[in-house]
């Protein structure tokens, strides 16, 4: 056997059809798009998981479960990871120079999970009620910066 003589197996390779090119071609005028209806015009097909007017699967099916928008932008950080860290004194700024929280993370929330043994003062960052008692108990504090409010937008004006 050559390369010059090779070839593709016999019946596995076929020509492309050309529709539209008359009636002789057997794919001549309507190219096998049948007779009218929407499939035979230029530029109309129903759009992806339609199903002719009745409601889509998609829609028929119940919605689980819950996707948080916060999720990126608020980082979890556990008590034993207060406890690796050097600084008593942990603000968010800490947190981030220390790599416990990632470099785009917004803010920082510390939740009650593995265990606190030294005393830590933890300010700007919020934490959960467990947590809070996790610290006060291992003799450190929580200290909660004021958040500002946003103003209070004025009634609209009744037209009279």
């Amino acid at each position: 056997m050559k390369l010059n003589e090779l070839k593709p197996a016999a019946g596995s390779k076929q020509p492309r059809h050309r529709v539209g090119r008359g009636m002789g071609s057997g794919w001549g005028k309507t190219a096998g798009l049948g007779h009218k209806g929407q499939r035979a015009r230029a530029g109309g097909y129903h759009k992806v998981g339609f199903e002719g007017g009745q409601m889509p699967l998609h829609r028929r099916l119940p919605k689980r479960g819950f996707k948080s928008l916060t999720r990126r932008t608020v980082a979890e950080v556990r008590l034993s990871d207060l406890q690796a860290m050097k600084a008593s004194e942990i603000d968010f700024a800490a947190l981030q120079s220390e790599r416990v929280v990632a470099q785009d993370a917004l803010s920082a929330k510390v939740i009650l999970s593995g265990k606190l043994e030294r005393k830590v003062t933890l300010k700007g960052v919020k934490a959960s009620k467990g947590a809070r008692a996790a610290i006060a108990a291992a003799g450190g504090s929580v200290v909660d910066v004021e958040v500002k409010e946003a103003p209070k937008k004025l009634p609209k004006k009744a037209k009279a």
